[in-house]
């Protein structure tokens, strides 16, 4: 599939990029969940090395299209839930020895108006996934879905997780 232009797209909400460190902003919903993904460089390289080229977005059949084959800082993915465009753009990233991810925000034409971050983090030699986000409906379909929306974002979450753990097993391609 071939990315449409969304670099004229605005992001659609404030603040950015509390994904990272928070603390996460009143007014929206929030969910954290983290899963620890094994031990050591290597478990700590793999899962790495997937968070950044959408293993996560894949894993729960996203199939993501980027204007990048890495998430940066100003990169736009599109992905689709079942028929709706989930249009986002990479609003911070961070690559290092203990930690490494990014957030993306929404752009118009998302259903949602918020932030979800995607982390890698290394505590002593454990390694973990954590997957933070904030978001507020953004369209009346969104806002019917109101309670269920957010049991498939958590569901989605979840989701992540496992894709992260099969990258930090070895038995998924970053």
């Amino acid at each position: 599939m071939k990315l449409p232009d969304l670099a004229h797209l605005p992001l659609t909400y404030e603040p950015r990029g509390l994904t990272l460190d928070g603390p996460m902003p009143p007014g929206f919903h929030h969910l954290e969940v983290e899963r620890r993904l094994g031990d050591g460089d290597a478990a700590y390289a793999r899962a790495s090395e997937a968070v950044m080229r959408w293993a996560p977005q894949r894993g729960i059949g996203l199939r993501p299209v980027a204007t990048a084959p890495r998430a940066g800082e100003g990169v736009d993915i599109l992905s689709h839930l079942a028929v709706l465009p989930v249009p986002c753009r990479v609003v911070w990233t961070v690559e290092g020895p203990d930690r490494t991810g990014f957030g993306y925000g929404t752009l118009r034409g998302h259903i949602e108006s918020g932030e979800e971050g995607f982390l890698v983090e290394r505590r002593g030699d454990e390694v973990y996934a954590v997957i933070r986000a904030y978001a507020q409906a953004a369209t009346l379909l969104a806002r019917l879905g109101g309670p269920v929306s957010w049991r498939l974002q958590k569901l989605a979450a979840l989701g992540y997780l496992r894709a992260l753990q099969r990258a930090a097993d070895g038995t998924m391609a970053p």
